[in-house]
């Protein structure tokens, strides 16, 4: 058996391998990316586009009582504003060397997937790190450190201290906030926390109760008493120092696209197959990210210091 393989064979290999491969990695899953299960995606946008651009509004108006025979007809209205995100280019790809791609046809196994699930998972972390954090370098602002959101202090911060009558009424202010800034038009359905205050709420009974504060606050919270449904109550990462003087922050906010939306005109996509040396070949992956956009601020609040 002869092994002297020519890189056009080499080629050919690796491009019938990738078809393959690119199904496991679409197939993977990332349990410890956060950003899917926390913010709506939108992929609508033309992959190519260079801006996303979205409207919000606001309605204005009031009926009130007339004469029969008035003129001055109340009217109601709606105010449009304009906003634009930018979306930019970034790439990750995966690639082989000669040795390993002979060796892979001489034994007739297939290529390892591991490189190209790397890249896919280094895409998620990106995106994660966009959506939560923001990028300073592109101008974008995440979901725990937006500045057009409004953060109050806790009046119970530091729940080491605190009774659990006070760890509830700081949850709870907070998720009343948003009801409150929005005229009770709308409700927060979601709460943020650092991992070691959602720990601290799990593992702490309730007075001399076998009921954790964690499985108490998941019945007895303002959203499930206003509306008879479950508050969704996760740990993030980096909410540990995201409050004012890096103190810990809590996050509630209503879980919508209409309130919040992550765009991503292109995801992550694998480019054909090219040799780049005499002794490599290399697969690109390129993806357009746009950031996140908090449409609705008001509909999102922090409490910082807990």
């Amino acid at each position: 058996m002869s092994l002297n393989f020519d890189a056009q064979a080499a080629l050919g290999f690796v491009v019938s391998q990738t078809t393959h491969i690119e199904r496991e990695v679409n197939e993977t899953v990332y349990p410890d990316i956060q950003y899917p299960a926390l913010i709506p995606v939108d992929t609508s946008g033309h992959p190519w586009a260079q801006t996303v651009t979205y409207y919000s509004s606001d309605k204005f108006g009031k009926a009130d009582w007339i004469n029969g025979n008035a003129s001055d007809v109340p009217l109601a209205g709606t105010e449009r504003a304009k906003h634009q995100t930018s979306v930019h280019m970034a790439a990750i790809g995966y690639g082989w060397g000669y040795e390993d791609i002979n060796h892979a046809m001489m034994l007739g196994i297939n290529l390892q997937a591991d490189d190209a699930v790397a890249a896919r998972r280094a895409y998620e972390e990106m995106v994660d790190g966009v959506a939560l954090n923001g990028d300073a370098t592109k101008g974008f602002q995440g979901l725990i450190n937006n500045s057009g959101v409004t953060a109050a202090s806790a009046t119970n911060g530091g729940w080491g201290a605190a009774t659990e009558d006070q760890i509830l009424q700081d949850v709870n202010d907070v998720i009343l906030a948003v009801a409150t800034d929005t005229a009770y038009t709308s409700m927060a359905d979601t709460l943020l926390l650092p991992y070691p205050k959602l720990n601290f709420l799990a593992t702490n009974r309730l007075g001399d109760t076998q009921m954790t504060i964690l499985e108490f606050l998941r019945r007895n919270n303002t959203y499930t008493a206003m509306t008879g449904q479950q508050l969704t109550i996760r740990a993030v990462r980096g909410l540990e120092t995201a409050g004012a003087g890096d103190t810990n922050r809590m996050i509630a906010y209503r879980r919508n696209p209409q309130v919040l939306k992550m765009h991503i005109p292109m995801p992550h996509r694998f480019l054909p197959v090219y040799q780049d040396g005499p002794l490599s070949w290399i697969i690109p992956g390129v993806f357009r990210l746009g950031g996140l956009d908090i449409r609705r601020p008001k509909e999102v609040r922090y409490g910082d210091g807990i």
